[in-house]
């Protein structure tokens, strides 16, 4: 839609790598390529729906942001979701240290992290109210599952410079053995293949 910018109904795998990269204060986005996560939607996520401006270059004689540079939108936001994110070493992985053992380790002791900002799921305003460990084993979760069928797709590495974005197809699938993932659960993080 054009004046509407609806929301995934779960954050890509690229969001939520991002998110645990910035949750144990790395900079370099390709330390920990090749890392493996799955993502599972806990909670039925509530939508909202929020007012923004959005700046566009409609002309180049106004500068940025004023008259027709500048129009609102409407974008769709998941409040009150719980998601569980799992994270191991991927097969090409080669940080000396995996991410899964810092993520473990910062969220065990969070004074040992060095890291700026707030911690968020996409942009700055997409905050991330709790960063914990799963307590329990949850009853059902949706899992994001890679499927050629499914009906997202989404991004795996994004490249907000070149045009190389990785995206791989996936669906969401209720799952109830969370300590058993299915193989079609896991993605790995890597830049696309030439």
């Amino acid at each position: 839609a054009r004046e509407y910018f609806e929301s995934y109904p779960c954050p890509p795998p690229s969001t939520a790598y991002g998110m645990l990269l910035s949750a144990i204060g790395e900079v370099d986005r390709g330390r920990h390529e090749g890392a493996e996560i799955a993502i599972g939607i806990l909670t039925e996520p509530q939508y909202s729906v929020v007012l923004r401006t959005m700046w566009r270059v409609k002309n180049r004689q106004q500068g940025p942001g004023l008259g027709t540079n500048r129009r609102p939108d409407y974008q769709e936001l998941l409040t009150h979701t719980e998601l569980a994110v799992w994270v191991r070493r991927g097969k090409s992985e080669t940080a000396e240290v995996p991410l899964s053992v810092r993520v473990r380790d910062a969220v065990a002791d969070p004074s040992l992290v060095e890291r700026f900002g707030a911690l968020s799921l996409g942009e700055s305003s997409h905050l991330v109210d709790e960063l914990s460990l799963l307590r329990a084993e949850p009853e059902r979760v949706l899992l994001l599952v890679r499927d050629e069928e499914g009906d997202l797709t989404l991004p795996v590495w994004p490249d907000h410079v070149g045009s190389s974005t990785r995206w791989e197809q996936y669906a969401l699938r209720e799952h109830t053995v969370i300590h058993d993932l299915p193989d079609e659960a896991w993605t790995a993080i890597t830049r696309p293949e030439y």
